[in-house]
């Protein structure tokens, strides 16, 4: 049997057990070591997200060794029983037009995905707070170095955001000025992919209560950081303007979860022409947008959904680069039985505790 936090309902998890699943010659066993937290794990945990979902077994960033693999599994995803490997959470039927073409993300045959999958949907551990979890047929798999800290190792998903939000929406290039408006780990994790991509001016922007992680963004590289709240607010949209001699950003990347304020600001701050990437859930909020904004400053705003094929295989190739400290920005490590705490701790609910990056460990 395997252990598994299961979702039963807004702010309920209950540790359950599963048979093992069994593995033939098309799919594979993963023991997972870690999964990694992120905003929507919160969005799902507050029921703000899918809140009337069948139970599910939460955790789309899971990672952690190949205990079984069949035969036609293992050459399709050239990994053998003993690799590290870290999984999207699109589940793609590889087969329909979406898929031959590239935009697997969209395939309308995906059976669910990791973390979002109702338990009875057999065999039901798809997701990654589990002792085990199953691995389909479809499932998108990388390899990782098995020598790197479970910890860093574990932030392939958010460094993959970064990477996908800056450079392959953002299209940051050399010497471009950027702003990064919210200062959580894929924040930073942008600021770092947009300077290993040769970003001239880096600016990021936080609350009060996010002064550490602002410290943070400062040391993989931001140039300013800016308070946009409490008494020592900045105006974002002057500071700007300040810094760049009136022109504008290059690219702005709005991340905050739920405020409507920044993506104004990301289109004001942004210069003619310019790139805006919306990648902040706001839990279907309406939200105001000033379409003559964009009309009349020509501005490209890109929508930014999760993290594809070629943004993890460069995230995970500059992780294993070991170029950045990136053990600077784990923060918390649980175990199963404490995956709620978990959540709450990185929804800043837990007095006392400040979160960066938060990883539940089966084995812990």
């Amino acid at each position: 049997m395997v252990r598994a936090a299961v979702q039963v309902g807004p702010r309920k998890i209950e540790i359950q057990e599963f048979p093992r699943p069994q593995v033939g010659p098309d799919d594979g066993l993963l023991r997972l070591e870690a999964n990694g937290l992120c905003g929507s794990d919160v969005e799902f945990y507050k029921g703000h997200a899918r809140p009337d979902s069948p139970a599910f077994v939460p955790g789309h960033e899971p990672m952690g060794i190949v205990e079984e693999v069949g035969e036609n599994a293992a050459k399709r995803w050239g990994v053998q029983p003993g690799d590290r490997v870290a999984l999207e959470v699109v589940i793609p039927c590889r087969n329909c037009f979406d898929c031959l073409t590239g935009n697997y993300q969209a395939c309308r045959n995906r059976v669910g995905g990791h973390g979002v999958t109702p338990i009875d949907v057999a065999p039901s551990l798809w997701g990654g707070f589990a002792e085990y979890m199953y691995l389909a047929p479809g499932s998108v798999v990388h390899k990782i170095d098995n020598t790197l800290p479970v910890e860093v190792a574990a932030m392939y998903n958010s460094m993959g955001a970064g990477v996908r939000w800056a450079l392959h929406y953002g299209q940051v290039q050399l010497g471009d000025t950027v702003l990064v408006l919210g200062s959580g780990l894929r924040g930073i994790a942008a600021v770092i992919a947009a300077k290993a991509a040769g970003a001239g001016t880096v600016v990021v922007t936080g609350l009060e209560a996010d002064a550490h992680k602002l410290d943070l963004a400062r040391e993989f590289g931001a140039d300013h950081a800016l308070v946009v709240d409490g008494d020592a607010a900045e105006d974002v949209v002057e500071r700007v303007q300040d810094l760049t001699g009136g022109r504008g950003v290059d690219v702005s990347l709005e991340l905050t979860p739920m405020a409507a304020g920044p993506v104004t600001d990301a289109l004001l701050a942004t210069k003619h022409g310019g790139r805006v990437v919306l990648a902040g859930i706001k839990g279907n909020r309406e939200i105001p947008l000033r379409t003559d904004l964009i009309i009349n400053r020509a501005l490209t705003v890109q929508g930014a959904f999760g993290v594809d094929a070629k943004a993890m295989a460069e995230a995970i190739a500059l992780i294993e680069s070991r170029r950045f400290p990136l053990e600077r920005l784990h923060t918390h490590s649980f175990g199963l039985d404490d995956t709620a705490h978990a959540i709450e701790v990185l929804a800043g609910e837990v007095p006392g505790e400040s979160a960066v990056h938060v990883s539940v460990h089966p084995n812990l």
